[in-house]
């Protein structure tokens, strides 16, 4: 399937004309819309800065693309780290066609207008004002599928900032606007692209999220700014029975790595459960990457694990490959698991583990292998303050261990 899809987008935007294109990105500000459900529009504003440079901004992100390549009368734009990438035939200055994931076997209708940089139309002045801190639940009275939230968010006029932090991560740097007493709210950024659309009140939400063309739920949220979400570190433990941690994964060379080798013997270690499809997992892996290089001299070691959803070993090495030379990550991601990223999958891979509840998911062992504290989920810097408590909380913590 990922060959056919790949083939596909070629002979859908090409032309047969010419095997080179004369045509390349104007210089300058793009609207793009990424179709999903309900006939709704999920926008994101790029900046052309050269015909192989563009930027994505969705509020203070701003990610450098630079991984564009022209074929006929189309372009390709392959997003970094991530596997998606857009795909789309030239129509004047504007573009059309598609984002592509193939593991995933997605094909999602894009489109782009030149000289636009309107990330959506506001047609009337808000009546509304959503800054402020909301206690959330998502798919409320559906079984299984119910899960706590906590909306965080800055209105200044009719443009709105912030996100959703669950029990499990964030949901990135949103950005939108009020129009009237309607919220609408987008982020893109080559792993998922979410809208959030909700009729606001002075004191409740109620809208529907959406990823991609292929998910949507419900919300409701009510205005708490006391409200605060369970402990990240206590969601995820070791089972009776079980003394430690124990793995043997390979590297990107094929090589196993089990946590009983010498290297980190005598260290604190900390053991990173992820996937390079992950946003949250690439804010984490930022954070410890330049943590371990600054930090690496003081007996302290990171091991990664990874999960992907790749369907080939080899596909997975590659995209762990990638992830490591674009972010510059010196400690070992080794692959524990491939062709789904299912978090009951990856707990058998763990059986020592009550549950894989979220990606990422961090372990902390000390100098005698004990482990000392496992955190859920990631609050990245899209949160502002809580990326501020975390790294002071890890920083903390982990210098006690070292100290140990």
């Amino acid at each position: 399937m990922k060959n056919l899809i790949g083939f596909l987008a070629i002979i859908l935007l090409s032309s047969c004309k010419s095997e080179t294109s004369s045509k390349t990105l104007e210089m300058g500000s793009y609207r793009a819309v990424i179709e999903v459900q309900d006939n709704e529009e999920l926008p994101f504003i790029f900046e052309v800065k050269s015909a192989t440079e563009i930027k994505i901004f969705n509020a203070e992100e701003v990610i450098d693309v630079n991984e564009i390549t022209y074929e006929n009368d189309s372009v390709f734009i392959k997003l970094p780290v991530f596997e998606g990438y857009i795909a789309a035939k030239f129509e004047g200055n504007n573009l059309k066609g598609s984002f592509i994931k193939e593991s995933l076997d997605r094909i999602v209708p894009f489109t782009a207008d030149y000289n636009n940089a309107k990330r959506f139309e506001v047609k009337s002045k808000p009546s509304q004002n959503s800054t402020g801190i909301w206690e959330t639940i998502f798919s409320k009275d559906i079984a299984d599928d119910e899960y706590i939230a906590k909306g965080i968010f800055k209105q200044e006029g009719d443009k709105v900032t912030g996100t959703f932090r669950t029990t499990t991560g964030d949901y990135r740097f949103l950005e939108g606007v009020m129009d009237g007493n309607e919220m609408k709210l987008s982020t893109f950024d080559g792993a998922h692209a979410f809208l959030f659309t909700a009729i606001v009140t002075d004191s409740t939400m109620e809208g529907h999220f959406y990823s991609g063309n292929h998910w949507k739920e419900p919300f409701v949220a009510k205005r708490n700014d006391t409200y605060e979400l369970p402990s990240a570190n206590n969601l995820t433990f070791i089972k009776e029975g079980y003394d430690d941690i124990d793995f043997e994964f390979s590297n990107t060379a094929d090589e196993l790595i089990s946590i009983k080798d010498e290297r980190f013997k005598d260290k604190v270690v900390i053991v990173q459960i992820m996937g390079t499809w992950c946003p949250n997992c690439l804010d984490e892996s930022k954070y410890y990457a330049e943590y371990y290089k600054e930090n690496k001299g003081r007996g302290i070691e990171f091991v990664a694990l990874a999960f992907e959803y790749a369907k080939t070993k080899e596909d997975a090495f590659s995209r762990i490959d990638r992830l490591q030379d674009n972010v510059g990550i010196d400690y070992p991601i080794l692959l524990a698991q491939y062709g789904t990223s299912d978090k009951v999958k990856a707990q058998e891979k763990l059986p020592m583990l009550n549950h894989v509840l979220s990606y990422p998911t961090s372990i902390f062992i000390d100098k005698t292998g004990k482990v000392r504290k496992i955190h859920t989920g990631f609050n990245g810097p899209a949160t502002g303050k809580k990326y501020v408590e975390f790294k002071e909380e890890f920083e903390g913590f982990v210098n006690g261990l070292l100290k140990e």
